[in-house]
């Protein structure tokens, strides 16, 4: 039955505490984004077993909705329309979320702004420099490393040992463009900067060992009475957080006081003439000490408190990335680094061990559960975590349920001792899971895997143990969607509700109504498509809409993807061209943006395609619709061309997400291609149900 849009939007109003609770609203393709003054109030139950919604979660400051497409915008207009509930932009959503929460939580998240855009550069360097090290490492497998046993593959090894260097030594540039980004400068002024604090005219930060014991030279600068030494910021992440604040700060100021040409010729000269100097003769040295005084302390507490220290850590781990607070944690590992002069990196096995076991929790809540819908999330969840990506576990199954959360702190911390006691260090940042051993210093990699397997087996065996006794219930009817909620439609009415009237003036077919207010079944939905083979009825088939490489659904940035909520599928990487319907059928939605297209089948299956992440902000750039809502299409038919590179110039994630979104009306949606997909190619199939007598 279709959605009472207005009643949703009276009962999502009620469920967040009414509205003066919402400080401000916004909506995506897909959810309401809601700012809200007291998160407390949230009535969670009330929104669990409301069967017009698929989910709920909060990130980014933000309390989100998931309605669906083609009815979330009618709602959000229902609830600015009739409830008063303040409208702003998706932007205007993001700052209110931010100036939310005290001021420790707000720095957190400041920290993770600036680091989280820079980390696939930190992350590819750092495995590529384990790969090195691996080639070069002594006894790792013989008496003598693979570039001795093998010649030839030195030259290869030089050349990846200095493409992963360049991230780390070029690090103030990196950080002072994403912070200059965050703190509303000029992100070129920020690189620049950052270029200057590692000028090829300062002694490498690197070599200032060599300097103390005298075995380099360090020169000053004479200025203003004072001796500055001309040593440079390599690898170096507070400093240059300071200085780009600072100048950021400059910036602006110049900015409200200058105008027109004025403005654009001396803003940019002062704001790196006087920032410059700071930078060198107060903030960097000053903020230099602090950051070593900072590493040395955490280093210095892990190694004096040594196997409790590394238990207290792992034990608090998880919870610790539930708060988000271990996106700070680069700023303390890249000193620690071998690269950087450190001993080696303790964070990383630490949270390796933590993620194995949140894993570990959720697939043996896969293993034993009866819930279709814990255990399509606790599969996924599990396999995710045990890789690295550990958030759909912990916010999915674990902390659902509570019991396989604790049990995994539990098991994280019997690891994490024994990286204390057999101090186990990382050589780079990378995936903290099992194919984390690359990131491990060669002589540790034995030891940080048997940790890693014997953390795994602790928490599976505990969690399935408890499942099997005080836990059976849950297992047997406790499912994170409510029961009577398991068959709501996945994008709202628009996927159930007879097929929208064709464009081009075609005449659709009359479906039979259906008795008793029952949905009409897939044979009826499927007379109302025009146009369409016969067989088009019994063709459960969901093909490429693009070219690509296949990526797994729960690798997506979009926690509504990942998490399954919007219905199982898969996500493409694309390699460029068009995006054609995965199907034959009917476009149910279609935005004007041309980022994201909702399909229904002829033989009802329901398709989301999703053309990258927060795309929806480039309002239109890019993308090139060929189709309307109630359109027929084809298999094959283009629903969109797509200018690629604009997307990625622009800074958007490129994945496109492909998801089946009534997979309660099926037996199963299992993804079938792996790897390299060519446009067209069968990536899903499904299986229907078997008629009831």
């Amino acid at each position: 039955m279709a959605m009472d849009h207005a009643k949703v939007a009276s009962e999502v109003v009620e469920a967040v505490g009414g509205a003066a609770n919402i400080t401000a609203a916004a909506h995506c393709a897909t959810r309401l984004r809601l700012v809200l003054a007291d998160e407390k109030k949230i009535d969670q139950a009330a929104l669990d077993a409301n069967e017009d919604l698929k989910g709920t979660f909060a990130a980014g400051g933000m309390y989100q909705i998931i309605v669906g497409p083609g009815d979330v915008d009618i709602v959000y207009t229902h609830m600015v329309a009739d409830h008063g509930v303040r409208e702003v932009s998706k932007d205007e959503a993001k700052e209110e979320a931010a100036k939310t929460g005290n001021v420790f939580s707000r720095f957190i998240k400041m920290i993770a702004d600036i680091f989280v855009p820079i980390l696939p550069a930190l992350v590819a360097g750092g495995l590529m420099m384990a790969i090195n090290n691996v080639l070069t490492a002594q006894g790792l497998f013989g008496p003598k490393s693979v570039v001795e046993m093998f010649p030839w593959v030195a030259d290869y090894a030089n050349l990846i040992n200095m493409v992963s260097a360049a991230a780390f030594a070029a690090l103030p540039v990196l950080v002072g463009f994403s912070a200059a980004k965050r703190f509303g400068g000029n992100v070129y002024l920020g690189a620049a900067l950052g270029a200057a604090m590692i000028s090829g005219d300062l002694l490498n930060a690197w070599n200032t060992g060599a300097a103390l014991a005298g075995q380099a030279e360090v020169q000053y600068w004479h200025m203003f009475g004072m001796d500055v030494a001309k040593i440079g910021y390599q690898a170096q992440v507070i400093p240059t957080l300071a200085v780009t604040y600072v100048m950021c700060l400059i910036e602006k100021q110049l900015h409200k006081r200058l105008s027109g040409t004025v403005d654009f010729l001396l803003t940019p000269l002062v704001t790196l003439l006087v920032t410059g100097f700071l930078a060198f003769i107060a903030i960097g040295p000053v903020t230099r000490i602090l950051a070593q005084w900072l590493t040395d302390g955490i280093n210095w507490g892990y190694t004096t408190l040594g196997p409790i220290g590394g238990l207290l850590f792992g034990l608090v781990y998880s919870p610790i990335v539930v708060t988000g607070l271990h996106q700070s944690f680069p700023a303390v590992e890249i000193p620690l680094l071998p690269v950087n002069g450190g001993i080696g990196d303790f964070i990383f096995p630490i949270a390796s061990m933590a993620n194995i076991a949140q894993g570990a929790a959720a697939l043996a809540v896969f293993a034993k559960t009866r819930d279709a819908k814990l255990k399509g999330l606790a599969g996924a969840g599990g396999a995710s975590a045990v890789f690295g990506i550990t958030e759909p576990a912990i916010f999915g199954v674990n902390l659902r349920l509570r019991w396989p959360f604790f049990i995994g702190m539990i098991a994280a911390a019997i690891g994490s001792a024994g990286v204390a006691l057999f101090d186990v260090r990382g050589q780079a940042l990378g995936a903290a899971g099992f194919v984390g051993f690359v990131s491990i210093i060669p002589q540790d990699i034995p030891m940080y895997l048997l940790l890693e397997v014997v953390v795994f087996a602790l928490s599976f065996a505990g969690v399935f143990v408890y499942a099997s006794s005080k836990g059976r219930a849950d297992m047997q009817a406790k499912s994170v969607v409510p029961a009577d909620a398991a068959d709501a439609p996945a994008v709202a009415s628009i996927l159930d509700a007879p097929a929208a009237a064709p464009a081009s003036g075609t005449a659709a077919a009359s479906s039979p109504a259906p008795a008793s207010g029952a949905l009409p079944s897939v044979a009826a939905r499927a007379a109302a498509l025009v146009e369409l083979p016969a067989e088009a009825a019994n063709d459960y088939t969901v093909t490429a809409p693009l070219a690509g490489r296949i990526v797994p659904l729960e690798s997506v940035k979009d926690e509504s993807f990942a998490r399954g909520l919007l219905g199982p599928g898969v996500a493409i990487a694309p390699a460029g061209g068009v995006v054609v319907s995965p199907v034959d059928g009917v476009v149910t939605v279609a935005f004007g943006t041309g980022h994201a297209y909702g399909l229904k089948a002829a033989s009802g299956v329901q398709v989301l395609i999703h053309i990258g992440m927060d795309t929806v902000k480039l309002e239109g750039r890019g993308f090139t619709p060929r189709v309307a809502k109630g359109d027929t299409v084809r298999r094959g038919d283009v629903l969109a061309e797509v200018d690629w590179d604009l997307i990625r110039e622009a800074g958007y994630d490129t994945i496109t997400p492909v998801v089946v979104t009534n997979k309660k009306k099926f037996d199963a949606v299992a993804p079938l291609a792996q790897g390299a997909v060519d446009l067209g190619e069968e990536i899903l199939a499904i299986s229907p149900k078997a008629p009831t007598a």
